[in-house]
Order: structure tokens, then C-alpha cells, then sequence
């Protein structure tokens, strides 16, 4: 047996009989404890991120008028972690759900979005709360809120091994596979070449530390998804009369008769949970990493933005794509997969511009991811050693090696190896965050009280957990 498909085993087995499970219980259990917080309070979440984006750019103003730098916004933290859920999940890994597991596919994207998204507040939530001080910015996540939390450092470890392989190195080599595969499909251009240039410049920027990606990725965000979403609405626009057909093969395609009869209904769940879950992050541990760098006044604040990356992400970007391929009917073809099959859906709608938009929205959109997924990497090799020269070292393995690692290999085995990080790194995380699961519903109890007495920005002290106060170094 070839070690793709050894891998590939594994995969199907533990994402089979264990982790969708877990995903969606914990899900609907985060979902009915916050009292459906993602439902109501996603008016709460949107005044939130607008004005963490006004602040952000009045304080980065004021910053260079002093010379100094202070701790990234929150609204540049959930630019860092959208950056890294807005990537190769949604053109590649929609592309490869639907041509895998059918249409029916989408529906189970959506579901495993709208239930994750109440897990998204739970992990960040927590992230924040255990957060510590680091330099001139916080430092936190999984790692931090196990060891502190749970108190179980060997625990804390393995989770910092996990997501450095599956982030800070799988994952960066499907994001530079997908834009070489894209550019070669639009371009012509020869693999190798685009993975040595995006090393390099994703050297330049991972050795400036969080500021500069922050600052990268603040800007990179807003473009590429807007640029892509308007596209995708012209197509649709174009397209109206179709789309109630769209939604009714999405829907009947999830629970056919057909799949059920044929044993293809468990496929089609699971290809849409697996990506699902690789598009918008929610349970996997990996968004906290960047959530705990934000400055706010209370833990929830930043959960509730987290959450709502978490729509953005799945609900609308990873939408439009499906919509793209659904209208164009391509996905019945059996040679187009991944992101050949997004660009070829594009150039059956907008002509031989298609590929060119999407060869550059991916370079955009991945080339993001690979910077962000960088620092989850950093931010957990810091929490097991302070040694300088293996940080140098996983830098270059993370910004170098694995680029070039994913320019070169298959298609089949980046997913492979990705998928075989994300099922235990997600197990791994589930089991923290139940755990510990109560404390975020304290603090979400907390804040809604401040709320209804009418504080506007209600704010957070470690004395108001007196059990965990010897636990948090922040919040005094």
C-alpha cells in the first residue's frame, strides 16, 4: 500500500466513525449552553468588528506619529484568522467536495458552519481569557488555555506539535499547491518557479513577526474577498432564474434517495463536514492562536468576531464558488477537480478571463493563508521552547521548504497528509474546550448582564473568576 493511500485510510476511519460526530454534538451542545449566541447576537458581532476597524486605523495614525508600535486591534486579529480560513478551502476545497461528494456536499458545509460557529465563540472566548504577555503584543490559544486551564502540560505539548505540523507546515503546502496548480492552468507557468518566488517572499514577511502580517493581511482580506464575492454575484445575478434550481440540488443531493439506496449518502456528509471544517477552522484550535493576540476590554468581545468569521467564511465565500460550479453543471465532469474545476466553471460564465481572476484571487487568498498559517505555527513553538534558533529553523521550513514541498507534490497527497493533522489536532481541541466550556458561558452570562445595564463596552476582571485568578495573567 502506497503511503497516500495509507494515509488516506486513516483518514476515512477516524472522520468516519469519530470526529464528525464529535464536531457537530459539540457543536449543538455550544450552540443550545450560549442560548444560540450566533444567531443573537450577530448584530452585536458586526458593531463590534466596525468599530474595531475605525479604532484600528485611528490608533495605527496616532502609533506612527509616536514611533511605537502597541498590540494588534481586533479587528486586524480577525483579519489574520480570516485570512487563513479564506484560502484554498474556498475555491480548491468547495471544488473538490462537490466533484467527491456531490452537491449535497454544500448543504453539509453549511450545516457544519452555522453549529460551528457557537464552537468558534467557545475556543476563542477561552483564548482570550488565558492569553498572556508577550513583548509588545498577547500571545495565547489551545496550548496556553489547556496548560493553564486543565493544568496538563503533556496535553498542552501534543496540541502544539499538532497544529505546528498541520499550519505552520502541511497546511502551507496546499495553499502553494493550489496557486501553482493555478497559475500553470492559467499561465502556463512551471510550478517550481512560483513555489521558489512564493518562499521567497513569504520569508521576507514571516521574519517580521506578527505586526507585519497583521498589517498584510488587513489589507489583502478585504480586497480579495470582496473582489471575489462581487464576482461571484455577477455570475449568479447573471444567472438568477437558475439559482432555486442551484438550491434544490444542493438539498435533495444531501438527502437523496439515491444516496441513501447507493451508500453514498455517508460519503457525501463526510467530504462535507472534512471541508467544511478545512474552510472555516471552527473546533480546530487553530483561529484562538491569533484570537488571543487582540487588546479588548472583555473575552467575549473577540468570540463573538471569531464567530462570526465563521459565517464569513463558509456562508458567503465558500457559497459563491459552489454557486459558480453548480450553474456551470462542470462538476459532472470527472477530470475536473480541486481548483481546475473553479477555473473552468469561471471560464464557462465569464469567458477566458475566468482563469486569469481566479489564478490571481488564489495567489491572493492563499498566499494569506500561508503567512497566517505561519504564525499559528509560531505562536505554539514559542509556548514549548524560547530557543531563537528553532524558531529561525521552523520559519524556514514553514515559509520555505513546505511551499516548495507543496509546489512540487500531487494534489492527492497535500490533501492527504492535511486531513491526517486536522483529525487529531481537532480531536485534541474538542476535548479542551468541553472541558473547559463553562467558563466561556460565564463570561458570555457576564457580558450580556453588562448589557442590559446598559454598558456599552462592558469590560472584564480576573476577579470575577476567582477560582482561575491565580491562573490569568492578563485582565487585571
Amino acid at each position: 500500500m502506497e503511503v497516500n493511500e495509507l494515509i488516506t485510510a486513516v483518514n476515512d476511519a477516524v472522520w468516519g466513525y469519530v470526529l464528525i460526530f464529535a464536531l457537530v454534538g459539540c457543536g449543538l451542545w455550544f450552540t443550545w449552553r450560549t442560548r444560540f449566541v450566533q444567531f443573537r447576537m450577530v448584530g452585536e458581532m458586526l458593531r463590534l468588528l466596525a468599530d474595531s476597524a475605525v479604532d484600528t486605523v485611528e490608533s495605527q495614525v496616532r502609533e506612527q506619529g509616536e514611533g511605537r508600535r502597541k498590540h494588534i486591534s481586533s479587528f486586524q486579529a480577525f483579519a489574520v484568522s480570516v485570512a487563513t480560513r479564506v484560502g484554498t478551502g474556498n475555491l480548491a476545497g468547495v471544488a473538490s467536495a462537490i466533484a467527491i461528494g456531490g452537491p449535497g456536499a454544500v448543504f453539509w458545509m453549511w450545516v457544519i458552519a452555522l453549529v460551528g460557529s457557537a464552537t468558534a465563540f467557545v475556543e476563542s472566548t477561552l483564548a482570550q481569557l488565558f492569553k498572556q504577555k508577550h513583548k509588545d503584543s498577547f500571545i495565547g490559544g489551545p496550548a496556553y488555555y489547556i496548560q493553564r486551564g486543565l493544568r496538563q502540560r503533556w496535553m498542552a505539548v501534543l496540541f502544539a506539535v499538532l497544529i505546528t505540523c498541520q499550519f505552520g507546515l502541511s497546511n502551507n503546502s496546499i495553499q502553494a499547491n493550489t496557486i501553482c496548480g493555478a497559475m500553470q492552468e492559467a499561465f502556463g507557468w512551471s510550478p517550481a518557479w512560483v513555489g521558489a518566488v512564493l518562499a521567497a517572499v513569504a520569508l521576507f514577511i514571516v521574519f517580521g513577526g506578527i505586526q507585519r502580517i497583521a498589517q498584510v493581511s488587513a489589507v489583502l482580506v478585504p480586497v480579495m474577498a470582496l473582489g471575489y464575492m462581487v464576482l461571484a454575484v455577477v455570475v449568479v445575478v447573471m444567472n438568477i432564474g437558475l439559482i432555486p434550481h442551484v438550491l434544490k440540488v444542493i438539498v435533495l443531493d444531501a438527502f437523496g434517495v439515491e444516496q441513501v439506496v447507493g451508500g453514498g449518502l455517508g460519503a457525501t456528509i463526510m467530504i462535507g463536514v472534512r471541508r467544511g471544517l478545512f474552510s472555516n477552522e471552527a473546533g480546530e484550535g487553530s483561529a484562538p492562536n491569533v484570537a488571543a493576540t487582540a487588546s479588548v476590554s472583555h473575552p467575549v468581545k473577540q468570540g463573538l468576531i471569531q464567530a462570526l468569521g465563521v459565517f464569513t467564511d463558509t456562508l458567503l465565500v465558500c457559497s459563491c464558488t459552489a454557486f459558480i460550479i453548480l450553474i456551470s453543471g462542470l462538476y459532472q465532469v470527472p477530470e475536473l477537480n480541486g481548483i481546475a474545476l473553479t477555473q473552468s466553471a469561471l471560464q464557462s460564465e465569464v469567458g477566458a478571463a475566468g482563469p486569469v481572476f481566479v489564478a490571481i484571487a488564489i495567489l491572493l487568498f492563499a498566499f494569506s493563508s500561508i503567512i497566517g498559517n505561519y504564525y499559528y505555527g509560531e505562536a505554539n513553538i514559542r509556548f514549548i521552547t524560547p530557543n531563537p534558533t528553532v524558531m529561525t529553523v521552523y520559519r524556514i521550513c514553514s515559509a520555505g521548504v513546505m511551499v516548495m514541498f507543496g509546489a512540487l507534490a500531487s494534489f492527492e497527497l497535500v490533501w492527504s497528509i492535511v486531513d491526517f493533522f486536522m483529525a487529531f489536532l481537532t480531536a485534541c481541541n474538542l476535548v479542551a474546550i468541553v472541558l473547559l466550556g463553562r467558563y466561556a458561558f460565564r463570561l458570555l452570562d457576564d457580558y450580556r448582564r453588562q448589557k442590559r445595564q446598559g454598558i456599552k463596552e462592558p469590560v472584564f476582571h480576573r476577579r470575577q473568576l476567582p477560582e482561575l485568578e491565580d491562573r490569568l495573567e492578563c485582565w487585571e
